[in-house]
């Protein structure tokens, strides 16, 4: 089943993933690619190119989504969901902090990942910049995650003896750690983020009072 369909279904939803549905496209790139490293059902360079295609393909879907329906009918959707809205909020504050750089590293993080071309495309961001950014992000993406996956799946393979089995313990404590680290500094961006928006706000709404109590001064 995995032979003949793991592809497929790894296109398919780092495809829908990119394009803006929540879906685990990032799991569905590093099973196959755990897979293809602990078996021969299909080549490590099949799974890159694969997950690269998808995440370009479907970011540009995302990003012409966002031109066509416009941030405005973005909120308005993103209201009837209440977690939806605030992480469109987040998004929304970190594309404008840093442009287009969220395109590129928006890839590596979760929250951004479904958003990042939806927000580019609404907020008008250049076609060529957004092209380029989306290519190598998605490039880089799926190389990363596909290598270490596929890096676990051999050791996986290989385990003979005491010797093999404390490799694949060590193996599976460093992709722990990392991956605890990672979420943990991915949630400090959004953390981040959404202090900084708050702060944003209320500097907002701050300064009208402050210009009115000046005029009655």
């Amino acid at each position: 089943m995995m032979q003949n369909y793991g592809l497929w279904a790894v296109f398919v939803l780092v495809f829908l993933e990119s394009s803006g549905l929540p879906l685990p496209g990032e799991t569905a790139l590093v099973t196959a690619a755990i897979y293809a490293g602990t078996t021969d059902g299909f080549a490590l360079h099949e799974v890159i190119a694969v997950g690269t295609a998808a995440a370009v393909l479907g970011d540009t879907m995302g990003f012409f989504i966002g031109r066509t329906l416009g941030l405005k009918a973005m909120e308005r959707l993103a209201r009837r969901f209440p977690s939806a809205e605030r992480r469109l909020l987040v998004g929304e504050f970190l594309f404008l902090r840093h442009g287009g750089k969220i395109v590129f590293w928006g890839r590596f993080v979760a929250l951004l990942r479904v958003l990042a071309a939806l927000l580019a495309g609404a907020n008008k961001m250049p076609w060529r910049r957004f092209a380029v950014m989306n290519a190598l992000g998605g490039l880089c993406w799926a190389t990363f995650f596909s290598v270490v996956a596929y890096a676990f799946g051999d050791v996986i393979r290989r385990i003979e003896g005491p010797l093999g089995l404390t490799l694949l313990g060590l193996t599976l404590c460093g992709i722990v750690i990392g991956f605890v680290l990672f979420r943990r500094y991915e949630q400090r961006i959004i953390d981040h983020a959404i202090r900084e928006m708050e702060k944003a706000n209320s500097a907002r709404v701050e300064a009208p009072e402050l210009r009115s109590a000046s005029s009655e001064a």
